[in-house]
């Protein structure tokens, strides 16, 4: 659930029904989600939550992806665990764990207008038995911290049934000596950080978690966390120190690193500032650790790949406002253009449509491609080669379609067999690429958050991109017409196929190449509305842009031309327009924004 979606769709839902029942609705929905085969690929596919090795920590022989975390208060019954385990955390906390479950816990208390949520001190817990079995079917793919509570002899039993499954375990208990091969930190409120025997803690305890206080008021306690950090640092404390709490955007996270906090967990903040922070607090990281990261050569061959397909776009966009069918079109079709014009004109006319719409998709495809390459590729961001040859590889696919509607177009054929070396050397000369973006994104202002409704704009465009041309697809190659085309052209598809029989497979040619091609060009729009979206990156919203301006202007004004104006023909173009400048005014702030202050 990303940012786009959690903001726009889901927490206004949340905010009308109960805490207990909201989080549970959440973590039940996308822990189903993340359960179903395929199911974690889709939530990266939304989400694309990897983490660079620029902010990989091993500590005390624990490797952790990132230093962020997820405080076990949120998801206190397990209920999200899987999902979780695919939202790009570097540890997971759970707990308090307890030997036996809570019968009669206390509801946290969340107040969404002050966005502040209140932790009971009876809290809830599903017991060690359930714990344990959970742990056996989740799996985790990062580390698990097991926070602990119970008397001495009820911890040391625990510890025993949770060390094979964890990494580390959390406790309060500063008087008990533990003995098991796993770290084990001492949790401390930020209040009683002053009143620590810190010999004893170096001594027996792997390191600190600074934890959340209920006598600190919330808008004091990130103070106090920054307060008790540097007091600890301060007196020479080297043990790892962890932070519960206290982060509501990735400028709180970097100021608790940048004072020596090793890992951090997030609290309520995670809530209100949404699934996202993860993301951009990592985002964040990378880009202090390494704001320009070396070229890599290869990109120059995606770069002349979409360079073939905007020139092949040019070309087709002449053809479409010259002669329309080609010469191998009146030999499959055994007539002249001319005899066609004297038996209907608009069926040129209709074909010119066609083609027009394909010539501009490929046109925009073209651009976004280049710039993908030039601005993604070019930077070794993985991403931006994903996005390209999950278009691409769909791209070359469609040539196939021509089994459905019995017209081989050869030109498609030397077209295909020009661009896939290109492709290939392309996609072979990159596959060492690991790169993540980076963002300039540290506070969560409104520029921000008018560039999620931007965000989500573009997602939905891109969407119905891809489902248009999934259907015009299968049209192209089933029943070619929709009921608006054959008001259009006068006549049934009957009377075409009585004139000449191999014509509807000439125009079915069309509709399945620009489905094919309206396919492609969406999948390119919808990747980089969902892994492109990092503040400060102009070149996303001018590649929208100028990418999406030829499409829509070919595809509207083809219609205009040749009479074609049925409102309702023309309706997913205007919804689809709408979305487009609107995606753009609301995200245009957000890229073109510098670094936070």
């Amino acid at each position: 659930m990303p940012d786009w979606s959690y903001h726009t769709l889901f927490k206004p839902i949340l905010t009308r029904i109960s805490p207990y029942q909201s989080r549970e609705f959440i973590h039940r929905g996308m822990n189903l989600v993340a359960s179903i085969p395929g199911g974690h690929r889709f939530i990266h596919f939304l989400g694309r939550e990897e983490s660079s090795e620029l902010v990989k920590k091993d500590i005390q022989g624990v490797s952790y992806p990132n230093p962020i975390g997820l405080s076990g208060k949120l998801d206190p019954l397990l209920t999200g665990s899987r999902a979780f385990s695919n939202l790009g955390f570097g540890l997971i906390e759970i707990g308090p764990v307890t030997k036996e479950p809570t019968t009669d816990p206390t509801l946290p208390i969340v107040d969404w207008q002050k966005e502040q949520i209140d932790f009971p001190f009876n809290y809830e817990s599903i017991g060690i038995e359930k714990t344990v079995q959970k742990l056996k079917k989740w799996k985790p793919i990062q580390p698990v911290l097991a926070r602990l509570d119970g008397t001495g002899e009820e911890l040391h039993y625990l510890i025993m049934r949770l060390e094979p499954y964890v990494a580390a375990f959390v406790t309060s208990s500063p008087e008990l000596i533990f003995s098991t091969d796993r770290p084990v930190y001492l949790s401390v409120p930020a209040d009683k950080m002053r009143d620590l025997d810190f010999n004893h803690v170096q001594t027996y305890f792997s390191g600190i978690v600074v934890d959340e206080s209920p006598k600190i008021p919330y808008e004091k306690y990130r103070s106090e966390l920054l307060d008790s950090i540097y007091f600890l640092r301060q007196l020479g404390f080297s043990l790892p120190v962890i932070t519960v709490g206290g982060i509501d955007e990735p400028a709180d996270a970097l100021a608790l690193f940048e004072a020596g906090a090793d890992l951090v967990l997030l609290s309520e903040g995670y809530v209100f500032s949404g699934p996202g922070l993860t993301k951009r607090i990592n985002e964040a990281l990378t880009h202090n650790l390494q704001p320009k990261p070396p070229v890599h050569p290869a990109w120059i061959w995606y770069w002349l790949f979409g360079l073939s397909i905007l020139i092949g776009g040019i070309i087709a966009v002449i053809f479409s406002l010259t002669t329309i069918i080609l010469p191998y079109d009146e030999l499959f079709l055994g007539m002249p253009r001319e005899e066609i014009l004297l038996f209907n004109d608009r069926i040129l006319y209709f074909m010119a449509h066609d083609r027009m719409t394909l010539a501009g998709t490929m046109v925009s495809g073209g651009i976004v491609y280049m710039a993908l390459a030039r601005f993604g590729i070019r930077n070794q961001i993985l991403w931006a080669k994903q996005a390209i040859d999950l278009a691409a590889i769909l791209g070359f696919l469609g040539i196939f379609l021509f089994i459905g509607y019995g017209y081989f177009d050869w030109l498609h054929l030397i077209f295909w067999l020009i661009l896939l070396p290109i492709y290939l050397i392309g996609f072979m000369k990159t596959r060492s690429l690991k790169g993540t973006p980076t963002s300039l994104n540290t506070r969560n202002h409104r520029v921000w958050k008018h560039g999620i409704i931007g965000q989500f704009a573009f997602v939905i465009l891109g969407f119905s991109f891809v489902l248009g041309g999934i259907v015009i697809s299968i049209i192209g190659i089933t029943q070619v017409f929709v009921a608006t085309d054959i008001l259009y052209l006068c006549m049934p598809p009957e009377m075409l196929d009585l004139f000449n029989d191999k014509l509807i497979s000439v125009i079915a040619h069309d509709r399945a190449g620009f489905g094919s091609a309206l396919l492609s060009v969406g999948l390119l729009v919808l990747t980089i509305s969902l892994w492109g979206f990092q503040q400060g990156n102009k070149w996303v919203w001018w590649t929208l842009l100028i990418g999406g301006l030829p499409a829509f202007f070919a595809g509207i004004w083809i219609h205009f031309a040749i009479g074609y104006t049925t409102f309702i023909h023309l309706l997913p173009a205007y919804f689809a327009i709408c979305l487009f400048f609107i995606g753009l005014i609301m995200t245009y702030r957000f890229f073109h924004m510098g670094k936070d202050m």
